[in-house]
């Protein structure tokens, strides 16, 4: 049975994170688990001020939008789990248990019960996480379901390693998929490898029956020029590698990756690079 874990704390922005996690569930015929994680208590609070406790506050809206929004998946489950710890630990370990196939967090949070819960914890969830994590700004009004997803070809050897779940996505929402060639060498033979990558991307989504256009671009900043493509063709996920292309700049996550989680305007999809000898040619 696929699984979705939703990162929630209840702020308008994870509550969009659950309606895009929900509206996938429902393609995908997936349970959905929502998360949240208490912070734990510390000695100095324990003597400081007398706390409250928000689990009960936390159950009661779980039990509020579970019985809203369960008749929308009548086929499979909404269920919730409360965690204790760190919030990306967590979220992560929760994903793990179950053998997640997608988590699905929101970039900015901000509620009564921690402020910037998941704003601080998205680049973290990101990377931690077991699977695939779609990661949705503040503010972002989703298109649903997904119709148009970005798969953007670099360079690097494991940049054919998203295909297959990002094929699974646009085949169980009859998405396109739009393979973008993105050259940042004016190397021929650098080129020339995007140019193979993409095309053996391109027969196995044929073989797999998805749609699929291909472009080419030129790109001084691959996050900034694969933003900028997504907008222009009003897609709703722009698919990544959490390793893209490295510079001397080179970030835990992968500048480019990072970049792209932080600003896209647009929900990220972000999947981890394989062991290339377990993976073959990187799909």
């Amino acid at each position: 049975m696929n699984k979705i874990i939703v990162a929630i704390d209840f702020s308008e922005c994870s509550i969009n994170a659950f309606m895009h996690a929900l509206s996938i569930a429902q393609k995908c015929m997936s349970d959905l688990t929502l998360v949240w994680v208490q912070k734990p208590v510390s000695e100095k609070d324990k003597f400081d001020k007398p706390l409250k406790d928000p689990v009960k506050e936390v159950e009661k809206q779980f039990q509020e939008l579970i019985s809203k929004y369960q008749p929308q998946l009548p086929n499979n489950k909404i269920t919730y789990k409360i965690r204790t710890g760190k919030v990306y630990r967590e979220i992560t370990a929760e994903a793990r248990e179950m053998h997640a196939m997608l988590v699905v967090a929101g970039t900015h949070g901000a509620s009564g019960f921690e402020e910037f819960w998941i704003g601080s914890n998205a680049n973290r969830i990101v990377s931690a996480s077991p699977c695939p994590v779609i990661t949705i700004r503040a503010g972002i009004d989703v298109k649903r379901p997904l119709n148009r997803i970005v798969l953007p070809i670099d360079s690097s050897v494991e940049t054919r390693q998203k295909t297959n779940f990002t094929g699974y996505l646009a085949k169980m929402h009859n998405a396109e998929i739009y393979i973008l060639c993105l050259y940042s060498s004016r190397v021929k033979e650098i080129q020339q490898n995007v140019d193979l990558y993409a095309k053996q991307v391109a027969l196995h989504l044929e073989e797999e029956g998805v749609t699929f256009h291909m472009e080419h671009a030129d790109a001084d900043n691959i996050s900034d020029k694969m933003i900028e493509f997504a907008q222009k063709i009003d897609a709703n996920l722009i698919s990544i590698m959490t390793e893209q292309e490295t510079t001397t700049s080179n970030l835990w996550m992968g500048p480019y990756a990072q970049q792209t989680v932080n600003h896209s305007p647009v929900p990220v999809l972000s999947i981890h690079s394989k062991d290339l000898l377990a993976s073959g040619i990187g799909f």
